[in-house]
C-alpha cells in the first residue's frame, strides 16, 4: 500500500472546494501553524481561521495586510490570492493586473500542461480560436437557459423571469452567432444580447429603469452588486485557467483589449446565468452587500460553477485542440 502523507490526505479538487473569501480591514497571517484572519475589536484582536486546504480564492479588500507566512501557505495549498478595493471593485493597475484584479498564483513547475498544448494547437489561427469563442458562447447559452428556468421556479430568490423571453433572446443569438465571421462579430451580437438581458432582468423583478454604468457604478444598488458579482466570478475564472495550466493572456475573445482576457471569457460562462440575477433580486429585496454576496456565493456553490467552467475549457481544448491537429515542425 502507498503512504500518503497527511497534507495529500487534507487535498480537495478545486472545484469541489466550498469557500471564496473576501477580506477588508484585517491583517492575514500564520497562527500556530494555521492562516487566518485578524480584526480588531476595542482593544481585543479577533482570530478567525481559514480552511485553506477548502479554499479557492481570497479577495484582499480595503485596510488589509498579509503576511510571507500566509503567502506561502496559501501558494501550497493552491489558493489564488487577488488584491482589489472595496467590495470586490479594483483600485489597482499593475503590471500584472488579470482582470483588473492583481492576481498572485503559486508557482508550482508541476501544474499540467495537457491543455496548454491542445490550446496552443488552434490558438494561432484566427478561425481556430473563433470557432473556441464560438464554442465558449454556446456553453454559456446552455447554462443561461438551465439556471434561469431553474432560478425562475426557486424559493431562494424572486426571479420570475418570462423564460419565453429568455428562449426569444437567446435564439436570436444563436443565429447571430452561427454567422459570425469574426470576434468583433462575436462581441457586438454580445452586447446586444446582454442588454436585452439586463432588460428582462429587470422585468422579472420589477426594477424599473436600468442602465449599465461604468465601473464603479454610482448610487445605483443594481449596477454595484453587478461590479461586486463579476468579480466573484473573474476569481473563479482565473481559477479555473490557473487549475488547467492555461495563461490568462491567451483569450479567444477579450484577449485583443485585455492582458488576462482569458479570466473575461471563461467569466462569461456565468456572468449572465448567475450573477445578474442575483444582482437584480438582491437590490429589489433591499439587500446590504453582505447579504448579496452570501446569496450569490450560496447559488455558485449550488450549481456548481467552478465545475462548469473546468469542463467548458476543457471540452473547447480538446474539441478544437484536436481538430486542429499537431502543429507543424
Amino acid at each position: 500500500m502507498d503512504d500518503f502523507t497527511p497534507s495529500e490526505l487534507k487535498t480537495i479538487l478545486h472545484s469541489k472546494r466550498a469557500n471564496l473569501y473576501y477580506l477588508q480591514y484585517c491583517r492575514v497571517l500564520v497562527n500556530g501553524g494555521r492562516v487566518e484572519y485578524v480584526t480588531e475589536a476595542g482593544k481585543e484582536s479577533l482570530y478567525w481561521n481559514i480552511p485553506i486546504a477548502n479554499t479557492t480564492v481570497i479577495l484582499l479588500g480595503t485596510g488589509t495586510s498579509i503576511t510571507q507566512a500566509a503567502v506561502r501557505e496559501l501558494a501550497k495549498a493552491g489558493v489564488l490570492i487577488g488584491f482589489c478595493g472595496g467590495g470586490g471593485t479594483p483600485l489597482f493597475a499593475c503590471n500584472e493586473v488579470q482582470a483588473d484584479v492583481e492576481w498572485l498564483t503559486s508557482q508550482s513547475e508541476y501544474r499540467p500542461t495537457e491543455y496548454l498544448q491542445l490550446w496552443c494547437r488552434f490558438w494561432f489561427d484566427d478561425q481556430q480560436r473563433l470557432d473556441a469563442a464560438i464554442h465558449f458562447q454556446q456553453a454559456r447559452l446552455a447554462n443561461l437557459r438551465e439556471i434561469w428556468g431553474k432560478l425562475s421556479k426557486s424559493r431562494d430568490i424572486e426571479f420570475p423571469v418570462a423564460l419565453d423571453q429568455l428562449d426569444g433572446v437567446i435564439q436570436s443569438f444563436e443565429q447571430r452567432l452561427s454567422g459570425a465571421n469574426s470576434s468583433n462579430d462575436v462581441l457586438s451580437t454580445e452586447a446586444i444580447m446582454t442588454k436585452a438581458l439586463y432588460k428582462l432582468a429587470g422585468q422579472a423583478v420589477c426594477y424599473g429603469e436600468f442602465s449599465r454604468a461604468k465601473q464603479g457604478g454610482g448610487t445605483d444598488l443594481a449596477n454595484r452588486y453587478l461590479d461586486h458579482g463579476n468579480y466573484l466570478a473573474y476569481g473563479l475564472a482565473a481559477t479555473a485557467c490557473w487549475v488547467l495550466g492555461l495563461p490568462h493572456g491567451l483569450a479567444v475573445l477579450h484577449g485583443k483589449t485585455r492582458r488576462g482576457g482569458l479570466v473575461f471569457d471563461v467569466a462569461d460562462l456565468i456572468k449572465d446565468a448567475i450573477v445578474m440575477p442575483i444582482a437584480f433580486s438582491s437590490a429589489m429585496a433591499g439587500q446590504d452587500e453582505q447579504e448579496f454576496r452570501q446569496q450569490l456565493i450560496s447559488q455558485l456553490q449550488k450549481f456548481d460553477v467552478l465545475d462548469r467552467m473546468i469542463d467548458a475549457i476543457k471540452d473547447t481544448a480538446e474539441q478544437v485542440g484536436q481538430s486542429a491537429g499537431a502543429p507543424d515542425a
